[in-house]
């Protein structure tokens, strides 16, 4: 009797087990679209194959009005074909909103108005879908808030260097700048413009171009900036002449602005803290370095676009040269701290956000690119779905680079921080190459606390090693597990020095 009641219980659970998954729930069943390892096949996104072949990247993810939009790019526009906006649904099916072809990777929600603005478009929250038909033949890297009328107006800017103020409303667009000649890029000499992103914040705009070609790394002519400006009265000013690729930031929790760029060193970190209670170093930038996880980001056109972006509540995942960094918006006594790296990995993200729960990647897989690449085929781009901690799975985090790479440095004047942390094994290779010097003694310092010496903090000295014109070049292994959160190095002569460090 006993064995019967339980198999009637059996039956019946999975009778309502059966009758749940039948339930139709708003246009949707509770079952999923086919995924492998979340990637949605279904949800890829495709340029056409021809005549003209480009890429297919996908630009910016916004999540909006219970709905995931998603823009693609082709290389230039007109260069290509089968590129748009797309509205992907709760239950995983995609729409095309709108076709275009051209560039598009921006995405910023204007709360005056309650839109979102996603490429060349503004959507309001009844997903009502407006076009800013003056950019539907621009490159657009970037968006930000008006510095003087934020109810009516953003600024838009253009990859090719075009700064424009869009009103929200009538839709119309006017040119301010155009900012290769505004901010002496130099165009003629065969640097190829390439602004990539614009942020508002502490009552400036900043805008980033990541232009790094042979003669960058060669260092004869420097095509890259970060520069910034305060509004109608006010000049430009460049803040670097490096490549810089992103700039964000939180209008609260001390309003720090992160830019993103590098060198032939290292990435480099900028920092701007706007407020303080300790008023030390208000209104400075301040420079950090970071290793690169691989030199395949090197050059303009491969790095795009590297993020800083809130996928946790009020928590930055930082995405740069192939490895992704834990960051916090705070900025307390004037700086910032607790970077630290992620993962590695090879994949090309172009934009990165969370939707129902879910970390998404955007993606720009390999296509042909003006047959360049004979091949390939049909230019295509993914989304990857998962979790915020799915990210520690990918490579452990490693790179290399340092403070100093064949730099004129002056005596007694320290690097740049150089971060440490999160990071195996460990070695730094110190190398003097010029300077009528017979002697020079380079202190490796090091910060345990992570804030970099401000606050009246101390750097530590680790360790000096020494070079001569008979031993120019020495290296040293630290010890296993050993780690600080910040090491920079000091030189007690002034001459051209590298001091490079390998993580593995």
């Amino acid at each position: 009797m006993i064995r019967v009641v339980f198999l009637l219980v059996i039956f019946a659970l999975i009778g309502a087990v059966r009758f749940v998954h039948d339930v139709p729930t708003d246009s949707t069943t509770l079952s999923s679209p086919f995924h492998i390892n979340g990637i949605f096949p279904s949800l890829a996104v495709t340029a056409e194959s021809g005549p003209k072949r480009s890429e297919c990247g996908i630009g910016a993810l916004m999540p909006w009005a219970d709905h995931l939009y998603m823009v693609t790019y082709l290389s230039v526009p007109n260069a290509g074909a089968g590129t748009g906006l797309y509205e992907i649904s709760p239950n995983f099916t995609m729409r095309t909103v709108a076709k275009h072809n051209s560039t598009y990777a921006n995405r910023l929600l204007h709360p005056q108005s309650n839109q979102i603005i996603i490429g060349a478009w503004a959507i309001d929250m009844a997903r009502n879908v407006r076009a800013f038909t003056d950019l539907l033949h621009v490159r657009i890297g970037g968006v930000a808030v008006h510095l003087t009328d934020p109810s009516r107006l953003v600024y838009m800017l253009g990859m090719d260097g075009p700064l424009y103020e869009c009103d929200v409303y009538q839709m119309n667009c006017t040119l301010l700048f155009d900012l290769v000649e505004t901010l002496g890029i130099p165009k003629d000499a065969g640097e190829q413009p390439h602004f990539k992103a614009a942020h508002t914040m502490n009552g400036r705009l900043v805008v980033a171009s990541n232009t790094f070609e042979e003669a960058d790394f060669l260092k004869t002519q420097h095509g890259g900036r970060l520069a910034e400006w305060m509004g109608p009265g006010h000049n430009w000013t460049i803040i670097e002449s490096e490549a810089f690729v992103e700039v964000a930031g939180r209008g609260n929790f001390g309003k720090v602005i992160y830019a993103l760029g590098w060198d032939t060193a290292s990435v480099i970190l900028k920092v701007f803290v706007g407020q303080s209670d300790s008023k030390n170093d208000v209104g400075t930038w301040q420079t950090y370095r970071l290793p690169k996880a691989s030199h395949a980001y090197d050059h303009l056109w491969q790095t795009e676009w590297p993020r800083i972006r809130e996928v946790e509540t009020e928590r930055y995942l930082m995405d740069m040269h192939g490895q992704f960094y834990e960051l916090s918006p705070l900025g307390w006594a004037g700086s910032t701290w607790g970077i630290r790296p992620v993962c590695r990995h090879l994949r090309m993200i172009p934009d990165y956000t969370s939707y129902r729960g879910l970390l998404v990647l955007g993606g720009n897989e390999v296509s042909s690119i003006f047959d360049n690449n004979l091949v390939t085929g049909q230019a295509q781009s993914g989304l990857y779905f998962g979790k915020t901690d799915d990210l520690w799975s990918f490579g452990k985090p490693q790179g290399w680079g340092g403070p100093w790479r064949y730099t004129n440095v002056t005596a007694n004047i320290p690097s740049d921080p150089y971060l440490m942390t999160g990071f195996d094994k460990k070695v730094v290779h110190v190398a003097v190459h010029s300077g009528n010097v017979k002697k020079v003694s380079v202190t490796i310092q090091i910060d345990v606390t992570g804030i970099a010496g401000h606050m009246g903090e101390s750097w530590f000295n680790y360790t000096a090693v020494e070079l001569s014109p008979t031993n120019p070049y020495v290296y040293h292994v630290f010890a296993d597990g050993y780690s600080a959160h910040w090491v920079r190095v000091v030189s007690d002569q002034s001459c051209q020095l590298t001091a490079y460090f390998h993580y593995t």
